[in-house]
């Protein structure tokens, strides 16, 4: 039993069923001890996203201004561009559907995670350092400068600094999250929401499904007709990454099995060898699709409307926050966080249904953006000229 491991999906599945299980029989004080975790929780969240920006953004624009010149700025113009068309397609979508998916279904009266109950025992103040506008404004300044400095000290020390932080989501906030997230859906099933998200994650997860193979398909049906290939024989090619990565929720992980079978796809090894690990950290059009989508269902249910004007510079930032976003389960949302509340406006009781909404479907999104790495990798091997 020592030796069986379970990913973080299962892990967020089983908590959201013990959440309703629990949340169904239990009585009130059960109830608000986990609201107080909660709380805490979501104080430490906030407190530390400025951080989280910080660590994924400056090291990820210095060390992008560093190399191969023409190749790394064909590619990551690609990846980024990918990225956002991804974005803009899930928006469209979303806001067409969501009046008739969701039709019905509302969360207005579900202002925070406690409400109804009453307050927690314990109240733990974390005072974040910076505003997360103040963070992204250092993060692009510093960045900016570190790629156009000669020396590395100070993006190495950055580098250290952005290793801490991975090492902080992945053995605090990550291992948190389930315990989180059951203490969210007990609420929820004690205050009698829990139908709405239910049928919500439902709906949301085929709709994201569809949307990741559409794109797929269009990705590699612009690098097929490019590389005169045929598209459908290329995503064959690359499924083992697509498969491989649903089980690690990794880019990172997934890099050794995207490079293996993107180097069939009739393409110098060269170009393979420096386009894959890149992508692994600035191609995230699946992460953005799944993002984009759930975070727009969230809105809905609390009412609110997202116009084109609100959303377009979401996602554009979305495009440069998750840049060397950490190859751990969960990076994405957490490098999204930030953005959701300063542009979005997300409540922590937003921000806490956002993060339980991506993560049970953040395998798909870390598959698709593997898998789009290939088409990618094909359109720069054929456009790029020395």
């Amino acid at each position: 039993m020592k030796n069986i491991k379970f990913g973080l999906l299962t892990r967020i599945i089983v908590a959201i069923v013990l959440g309703i299980i629990i949340g169904s029989i239990s009585n009130e004080w059960f109830i608000q001890l986990f609201a107080t975790f909660n709380g805490i929780f979501g104080n430490f969240l906030s407190f530390i996203i400025p951080f989280i920006i910080i660590g994924f953004i400056t090291p990820g624009i210095g060390t992008l201004g560093k190399g191969a010149g023409k190749l790394l700025g064909l590619s990551a113009f690609l990846a980024y561009g990918s990225t956002l068309v991804g974005g803009l397609i899930a928006y469209i979508v979303a806001k067409s559907l969501y009046p008739t998916l969701l039709n019905g279904q509302s969360l207005t009266n579900f202002a925070d995670p406690t409400e109804g109950l009453s307050e927690p025992f314990l109240t733990i103040s974390m005072v974040p350092p910076m505003e997360v506008v103040s963070a992204l404004i250092l993060s692009f300044v510093v960045g900016i400068g570190l790629a156009a400095i000669k020396g590395d000290k100070l993006l190495n020390v950055f580098l250290d600094f952005r290793g801490i932080v991975e090492l902080v989501i992945e053995k605090v906030i990550i291992p948190l999250l389930p315990f989180h997230i059951f203490g969210i859906f007990a609420n929820m099933t004690h205050t009698g929401q829990v139908a709405t998200i239910l049928s919500v994650f439902s709906k949301v997860m085929v709709m994201i499904i569809i949307l990741h193979i559409v794109y797929l398909i269009l990705q590699y049906s612009v690098a097929g007709s490019i590389s005169k290939q045929n598209p459908i024989g290329m995503l064959k090619t690359m499924s083992p990454a697509y498969f491989t990565a649903l089980g690690t929720q990794s880019s990172a992980a997934t890099i050794p099995v995207t490079l293996t079978h993107a180097k069939k796809l009739k393409m110098k090894d060269s170009i393979a060898d420096f386009t894959i690990p890149l992508f692994a950290n600035i191609h995230l059009s699946g992460s953005t699709i799944t993002l984009v989508s759930c975070s727009l269902a969230v809105m809905f249910l609390h009412g609110e409307s997202a116009t084109i004007g609100t959303y377009l510079p979401f996602i554009f930032m979305l495009g440069i926050t998750m840049v060397a976003a950490p190859g751990v389960p969960g990076g994405a949302v957490m490098a999204a966080i930030g953005l959701l509340e300063s542009m979005l406006g997300f409540s922590p009781a937003m921000v806490s249904l956002m993060i339980a909404l991506y993560l049970a479907q953040d395998s798909l999104g870390t598959a698709c953006n593997v898998t789009g790495d290939g088409a990618i990798t094909s359109i720069v091997n054929t456009v790029y000229k020395r």
